[in-house]
């Protein structure tokens, strides 16, 4: 078991689920409607906590209603957020989420009213306590700060960071981290069109870096010290694809922390993600769907 610090958001989502997406100015019937805990980072160590791990989450919260969904869930997966910003004024971000019975496929539109979490929160945790720094790629110049402080006091912990936006300046991010985990969407904003191009691309300029690239339901590839490797995804009926993303970078994680080497990491990474995606939600993921 390793004790593993996540930073980033929790968010409320709002899932409407149709039978399959509308048109614009359609007018359709929702047939279920559910609430739940979001948000990247808390995804990613609501299922290293169900991998077996101790996890910790440092974010910003409001003292409103909609928190206590969020902590309720946190609380039931045993994650710690004793590093948390607590705020008086503002609004859980929230998620609204439209998911296609038909394709599998959902969309989001993010609403937010609440200050990032802030480097001088981050200062005040106990770093040495940990075995692994995980962050989401955002708020770039505060999280720039605290993956630099991390690599001052900790040098010899891990650091991933996820990059699934092409957001202003995320590139500064690069430099601290030791496993970078890409996105679909980043590679293809940077004009790449295949994992293969976009990990070389990227690991010719950080050879010691560890790059990884999910690549949707096609797979996922890897590469390190310019060496590739390519995991294909098994074929499965989508049922439910949100925060598979997430799932597939705690399963990479994982497996790091056994000293997996890449191919055994995408492997895992891609079966775990492919199980999620035929069952709703990442509660009780290794339970029988």
């Amino acid at each position: 078991m390793a004790k593993i610090l996540c930073t980033g958001i929790a968010t409320l989502d709002i899932i409407n689920e149709v039978q399959d997406y509308p048109d614009e100015d359609d007018e359709i019937r929702i047939l279920t409607q559910e609430k739940r805990r979001g948000g990247n980072a808390t995804n990613t160590a609501v299922v290293l906590s169900q991998l077996g791990h101790q996890c910790s989450w440092a974010g910003t919260l409001v003292n409103e209603i909609d928190s206590q969904t969020i902590l309720s869930d946190l609380q039931h997966y045993r994650i710690n957020y004793d590093y948390c910003q607590f705020l008086e004024q503002g609004k859980i971000p929230t998620s609204y989420i439209t998911f296609s019975q038909d394709s599998g496929s959902r969309t989001i539109c993010h609403y937010r009213d609440l200050p990032e979490y802030s480097f001088e929160a981050f200062k005040k945790i106990n770093l040495h306590q940990f075995d692994w720094f995980h962050f989401e790629g955002r708020n770039v110049s505060q999280t720039q700060q605290m993956m630099h402080w991390c690599k001052q006091q900790c040098p010899d912990t891990p650091i991933s960071v996820e990059i699934e936006k092409p957001r202003e300046l995320i590139a500064d991010l690069f430099e601290s981290a030791d496993i970078i985990l890409f996105s679909k969407q980043y590679a293809l904003s940077q004009a790449k069109t295949s994992a293969k191009a976009f990990c070389q691309y990227i690991s010719s300029q950080y050879p010691d870096k560890k790059i990884i690239c999910a690549w949707g339901d096609s797979g996922a590839g890897a590469a390190f010290k310019q060496q590739y490797c390519w995991q294909a995804a098994q074929k499965i009926k989508a049922v439910d694809t949100l925060a598979a993303g997430d799932v597939f970078n705690a399963a990479i994680i994982a497996q790091l922390l056994q000293q997996s080497q890449l191919k055994k990491c995408l492997k895992y990474a891609c079966w775990l993600a492919a199980e999620k995606c035929t069952k709703k939600g990442i509660a009780d993921l290794f339970q029988e769907k």
